[in-house]
């Protein structure tokens, strides 16, 4: 499968990234009997609800570098807090998790190298690896990564409002590694030692729908895109990965 992924381009109402998560990720435990999960930068807001951690009766490990963002989360939920761009694996989590992911998490990785590598010490034989992330070089997120904090906070106010900020804090975006189905993107995560499942690219965000003359453009855009994929070009991807 490595050597022939499936890779596919889509509309943004399919990217299963934000809100269809959690279904998106239980019937993956599901199907492919998962018994441990680590997800990265999980901190105050895990995927899978505590009751359905019960229900499945699977350990669930969320992942954070601060503190203060894991102590928000439910105290049923393991917790690992530790910066896996920088830090090296502790020998007690070394090929523990059936299932380590990341959601919308992967722009804020500053070494995705290091990051990806932790996550094979992770990761049992055949485990998996997930990650739904924004991408470059579409240009909300161009504009993310290229602005100083101060500004993208404002600007994120302004043209898609979150409803709790506490809850839901805004983290610098480095996009390391954060693209399309690209040949440079597949060379990097068979090099890491995975093989590619499955590859998809995403066209069209909702940054633009305050604004629907330009909404109407990008969707317009996006659908052309769909037909003719420049990788380059989409707005987000999953990834799903196995250790090799």
């Amino acid at each position: 499968m490595s050597k022939n992924p499936s890779i596919t381009f889509k509309y943004v109402n399919e990217f299963p990234g934000t809100l269809k998560m959690p279904h998106f990720i239980e019937e993956f435990i599901i199907k492919n009997n998962i018994k441990s999960v680590f997800e990265i930068g999980a901190g105050a807001n895990p995927t899978i609800s505590s009751d359905l951690v019960n229900r499945l009766g699977i350990s669930y490990t969320v992942n954070d570098m601060v503190i203060e963002e894991l102590e928000k989360a439910n105290p049923i939920y393991d917790r690992n807090i530790s910066d896996l761009c920088r830090d090296d694996i502790s020998d007690e989590f070394v090929k523990t998790y059936d299932l380590v992911f990341s959601r919308m998490a992967g722009e804020h990785f500053y070494n995705a190298r290091n990051l990806h590598a932790n996550v094979l010490k992770l990761l049992n034989n055949k485990g998996y690896s997930i990650h739904c992330f924004s991408t470059l070089y579409a240009f909300p997120f161009l504009i993310n990564k290229l602005v100083p904090d101060w500004i993208g906070e404002r600007l994120l106010a302004l043209i898609h409002p979150r409803e709790n900020y506490y809850q839901h804090g805004k983290f610098k975006a480095y996009y390391d590694m954060a693209l399309g189905p690209s040949s440079k993107m597949i060379k990097f995560f068979v090099s890491q030692g995975y093989i590619i499942n499955e590859y998809v690219g995403y066209y069209g965000h909702p940054y633009y729908d305050r604004f629907p003359l330009i909404r109407s453009l990008e969707v317009r855009k996006a659908k052309w895109l769909i037909k003719h994929p420049v990788p380059l070009l989409t707005s987000y991807a999953l990834i799903i990965l196995q250790k090799v």
